[in-house]
């Protein structure tokens, strides 16, 4: 088995690709500790590593976020031996019926003009905002739509949270795209 490892904008994560479906449809699942990786054998196993801080899931990725402290050189072979030892022993990720991570939108209904807007922000994070996030080994997810001041909220996940440079990319990237397609959005706000 050969697992590729990929740099990340944030210098504590590398994403892992192992060859092999990971969360596949079922995800995205994040896990900011080892207390809620309950769910799933492989992020468990991984928590198991000296240094490992956080697991991100993606369909078909790995991401690990290590302590500040640790030296890749020594978190890296250890996360690489767990994968493959998990896909080896033919082990499912996640377990059966597990639901992806609970960090989703605010329960607000939208309605007339308000609808269409979310619509299209919805749309434009998940065509074209999530798979540009998901090859730096990280997601985003959209929370609300303040029609009254046009603001947007959104939470970014796996090796974009805590990055130093996603502040940037939810200024100046995610903002500056969903204000030219959608000019009643004045801002993106991160919800931490």
């Amino acid at each position: 088995m050969f697992i590729q490892t990929e740099p990340t904008p944030n210098p504590d994560t590398v994403k892992f690709l192992p060859g092999h479906p990971v969360a596949g449809d079922a995800g995205p699942f994040d896990f900011p500790d080892a207390a809620s990786a309950r769910i799933s054998l492989l992020a468990r196993a991984l928590f198991q590593v000296e240094g490992v801080e956080r697991v991100f899931l993606g369909s078909d990725f790995v991401s690990i976020n290590k302590d500040t402290d640790k030296d890749w050189k020594h978190v890296k072979p250890m996360v690489l031996a767990a994968i493959m030892d998990h896909y080896m022993a033919g082990l499912p990720v996640v377990e059966e019926g597990a639901a992806p991570s609970t960090d989703t939108e605010a329960d607000v209904s939208y309605e007339g003009e308000a609808a269409e807007i979310v619509e299209e922000i919805r749309e434009l994070i998940e065509t074209r905002v999530r798979p540009a996030v998901a090859q730096d080994g990280g997601d985003i997810i959209f929370h609300k739509f303040e029609p009254d001041t046009g603001i947007v909220h959104l939470s970014m996940r796996g090796a974009c949270a805590g990055c130093p440079s996603s502040t940037m990319t939810l200024k100046q990237g995610i903002e500056n795209m969903l204000k030219t397609y959608v000019p009643e959005v004045t801002a993106v706000e991160a919800v931490l």
